[in-house]
């Protein structure tokens, strides 16, 4: 589990994790779960390449950035636009298109989502009238997503609340530094990912 590191040099989880957590209510518990009370203990195999304090500190990080700007951001546009993230990214993208058309596997590709996914999604949004569907003429059998001048209406009054709240969010506490070097990991991490 990524979540739980070791310390190189002894048999105990690392500091915050399964050996120090509960022990002021005198009741352990399992690894990871502050929730959940445990008495098992746990074998931590030596071939395992656990993460180091700092690198705990930085995926614990990761994961509550990831989580609460999702959630801001998700929150913005439901309440200002009556969007979901996913949505306002589909329309995005047919945006930067030409003639506001792609096909729905590079779409799928570009929002990195599932092509099941991304049809539940492109339902909702053809429903409303902001995209349409049709056959790719190049072959007759892939389909076309289409922006409809109705979605790109509903994108134009939705971006600049929803870059003001990515900005407040994301960069302004940064410097112009730190968001080169953020862009930079980014940038290797997604590579990373997709080769994996």
């Amino acid at each position: 589990m990524a979540h739980v590191n070791r310390d190189p040099g002894g048999d105990a989880p690392g500091r915050g994790e399964a050996s120090g957590r509960g022990e002021a209510s005198g009741r352990s518990e399992a690894p990871g779960r502050s929730d959940v009370p445990w008495s098992g203990e746990v074998s931590w195999s030596g071939d395992v390449p656990w993460l180091t304090d700092e690198e705990q500190s930085v995926w614990r990080a990761w994961l509550d950035v990831s989580r609460l700007l999702n959630e801001r951001l998700q929150h913005q546009l439901a309440e200002d636009s009556d969007l979901s993230l996913a949505e306002y990214e589909i329309l995005v993208q047919l945006s930067e298109t030409p003639e506001h058309r792609m096909r729905m596997s590079e779409l799928a590709a570009r929002v990195v989502n599932s092509r099941s996914r991304l049809t539940h999604t492109v339902s909702r949004l053809e429903k409303r009238g902001l995209v349409r569907r049709e056959a790719c003429p190049e072959d007759g059998r892939g389909v076309l997503c289409l922006l409809t001048e109705s979605g790109l209406s509903v994108l134009e009054m939705a971006a600049p609340g929803h870059v003001r709240a990515v900005r407040e969010a994301l960069f302004d506490p940064l410097t112009a530094r730190e968001v080169q070097e953020l862009g930079s990991a980014m940038d290797t991490v997604r590579t990373r990912l997709r080769e994996l």
